[in-house]
């Protein structure tokens, strides 16, 4: 079904997010991005995040974290450094305005195909990324007009839906 969302949407500009963040849509690069080391009690595991540090150990998620489904893109929370100086989240400060939602990807479709779709998300104000390779993350704004599930069932495509929980 190659280049069936190309067809659909036309041909936009490429500006998908794979792998460190090169592009942040609400930052217009005026704050620098920072990567900290958080360790996720929870999970009892540590990872690195991309943030803009707000002060007093407050920061901004300019991406999304793969584990906690309450880091995504413009979240806030605030931290507190750990005897081995890694940083442990508190409290959510702040929760995202985008309405997020995860998928897995199949070889369905091919890359170009997902990138004319993050494309339109990315063109209406959203932001989407890949992480593994295979777990697509999109972010849309408040108020976004286009229905994935209507556009997925326009394909034929009926992608996993990864639902975490929001504790």
């Amino acid at each position: 079904m190659g280049n069936a969302f190309s067809t659909y949407f036309g041909i936009f500009t490429v500006a998908c997010r794979i792998g460190a963040p090169a592009f942040y849509p609400n930052n217009a690069m005026e704050e620098p991005i920072i990567q900290i080391q958080v360790y996720d009690k929870r999970e009892k595991m540590t990872g690195n995040l991309y943030v803009v540090d707000l002060g007093d150990n407050r920061y901004r998620m300019t991406e999304n974290d793969i584990f906690n489904c309450r880091l995504t893109l413009d979240a806030e929370f605030q931290t507190s450094v750990n005897d081995s100086g890694v940083h442990e989240i508190i409290r959510i400060v702040k929760d995202s305005p985008y309405v997020t939602r995860r998928f897995l990807l199949s070889t369905q479709f091919t890359e170009s195909d997902y990138r004319v779709l993050g494309d339109e998300i990315v063109k209406q104000g959203g932001f989407w990324q890949v992480d593994f390779g295979g777990v697509a993350t999109i972010n849309l704004p408040p108020g976004y007009d286009l229905d994935l599930d209507k556009v997925f069932k326009l394909f034929d495509f009926y992608p996993t839906e990864i639902v975490g929980d929001k504790e």
